[in-house]
């Protein structure tokens, strides 16, 4: 049974605008009293929390998928769609947030944190806010635009102030359960602890957290073993703790050995930039199992070596609790040390959400050549935006986008990038939504008059004027009078046989 779960990956779905809604007022002696249709809701975000009483991901182990409401559609009457609710996802303080390529979008390393992961969808516009002096009676409204959906990635990253690395069975576990009241799982064989165990110590004044890293072994930096998945757990501690087994009984081992091989896979492990490399840390180093005769020789043996290159040496027994003391003391005071140096250093910098730029475009075109001819693709946020709240079934609404898109100044764009009437135009990344250009469709919508929910502009039915019907009146009576004319001349040049007449018929009837 899984009890602990310190990477997850997270499938995203934040609610959709509402619809806003297309409605006329009516009352009593006023038919037609005006548009009145509400608002689209907008739907729910996804944010993200960092909670200190959470400690795994293991809520979302099981439930990957999460998902926000939608938002409501507008009604009429002025009635505004309900706006969805928002979703919180609690995660452990710690937490490191990264996209689908593996960018890094947010590192939540304080409690209250927030991270608006998936931004839900905008709510479309009603009639009625799209009324005007010049187009008082719209026929349509704006559609909601879809919420974010995709897929990023949790990743914890322990924060304690230190962290006990070693081999596999050297006591880590042990220690833990030793110096504070935490309880884990111990075993007399390898790989007993699966997961980091994090632990209180309280020694005199001093208070701090101990996190032990499981599976460190040779060759974990590369993927072996366990080591590699947990050693992101040592990145964020202040002070680093050798573990050392003094009674193992595996051959061609000892305390030097093993230090050197945690040492090459510490050096190996590439912290984030900005961080202390791992050995450049406050380093001690704990000969573990004195209790054992043969393992008290053994560390009264190796301690003049370890001491020589400069580490601070504790013999300690986690059964007896020899040591211990003085080995608590000492990491309080390491941590301490770390602490007062943190806070000279200047704090973190801050996310900070700027403007756009006043002179930065609204929007970019880019030619692209393709098996079929040049294409002209329209990027940016708000034009991708207005194609997603348009409703191509409404004439009146794509006319509406189109003014739009013309008073952006993408007609002008695109006349300077190449782009001729019928030239290919796709709005947004990808398939986008896809145009044949005319340049006549991108203006005056607001002084058509046509009914609404249709705009003239994209009628193919045109009504004649009075000059056009009175030139096709002269045309289809001219084209009579010849037709006449040519029966006429038929009949006098015997064309015609016995009493039949122009129309083929005898005197008394019959064909």
């Amino acid at each position: 049974m899984v009890s602990f779960v310190d990477q997850v990956r997270l499938f995203l779905r934040a609610g959709h605008g509402g619809n806003g809604c297309v409605s006329v007022r009516r009352e009593k002696f006023k038919p037609l009293a005006g548009p009145d249709g509400g608002n689209g809701g907008d739907g729910g975000d996804i944010v993200l929390v960092a909670d200190p009483q959470v400690t795994t991901l293991l809520a979302y182990h099981g439930r990957p998928h999460r998902s926000s409401e939608n938002g409501q559609p507008g009604a009429g009457d002025n009635r505004s769609g309900a706006a969805g609710e928002i979703l919180e996802l609690p995660v452990p303080v710690g937490t490191v947030v990264k996209d689908d390529a593996g960018t890094e979008l947010v590192d939540l390393t304080e409690a209250g944190m927030r991270f608006v992961v998936a931004p839900g969808g905008q709510g479309g516009l009603g009639n009625a806010a799209l009324a005007s002096p010049k187009r008082k009676a719209p026929g349509f409204a704006l559609l909601g635009t879809p919420g974010y959906e995709g897929e990023v990635t949790l990743e914890l990253k322990t924060i304690a102030d230190v962290a006990l690395v070693g081999f596999p069975s050297a006591g880590k576990s042990s220690l833990i359960a030793a110096l504070s009241a935490a309880r884990p799982k111990i075993a007399d064989y390898p790989f007993t602890t699966l997961h980091p165990n994090l632990g209180v110590v309280q020694a005199g004044d001093h208070r701090f957290t101990v996190a032990d890293v499981p599976g460190l072994i040779e060759g974990a930096s590369e993927g072996k073993g366990l080591g590699l998945e947990f050693l992101r757990h040592v990145e964020r501690c202040s002070a680093l703790l050798h573990v050392l087994d003094c009674a193992t009984l595996d051959p061609g081992r000892d305390p030097i050995t093993d230090l050197e091989v945690i040492l090459r896979e510490l050096e190996a492990y590439e912290v984030p930039e900005g961080q202390v490399p791992l050995l450049e840390r406050p380093q001690l180093v704990a000969l573990n199992k004195i209790d054992v005769p043969e393992a008290r020789e053994l560390a009264d043996f190796v301690r003049p070596e370890l001491e020589s290159r400069g580490y601070r040496v504790f013999e300690i027994s986690t059964v007896s609790h020899e040591g211990l003391r003085q080995l608590g003391f000492a990491l309080g005071e390491e941590v301490d040390r770390a602490r007062a140096q943190a806070a000279q250093e200047p704090e973190a910098p801050r996310i900070v959400l700027r403007p756009r730029a006043v002179r930065e475009p609204e929007f970019v075109v880019k030619p692209e050549g393709g098996s079929y001819g040049t294409i002209y693709r329209v990027l940016g946020t708000k034009p991708e935006r207005w194609v997603a709240q348009t409703d191509f079934q409404n004439d009146e609404a794509v006319g509406y986008l189109a003014d739009r898109l013309a008073r952006l100044g993408v007609e002008d764009e695109l006349v300077r990038a190449g782009a001729v009437a019928g030239s290919t135009v796709v709005i947004g990344p990808g398939a986008g939504v896809v145009f044949d250009w005319e340049p006549t469709l991108t203006s005056t919508a607001e002084l058509m008059s046509s009914p609404r929910g249709t705009d003239d502009r994209l009628d193919e039915r045109r009504r004649a004027t009075r000059a056009e019907r009175r030139s096709g009146y002269h045309e289809r009576m001219d084209a009579k009078a010849e037709a006449r004319a040519e029966l006429e001349r038929e009949r006098e040049a015997g064309i015609w046989a016995g009493d039949q007449d122009a129309s083929g018929t005898d005197d008394e009837g019959r064909g």
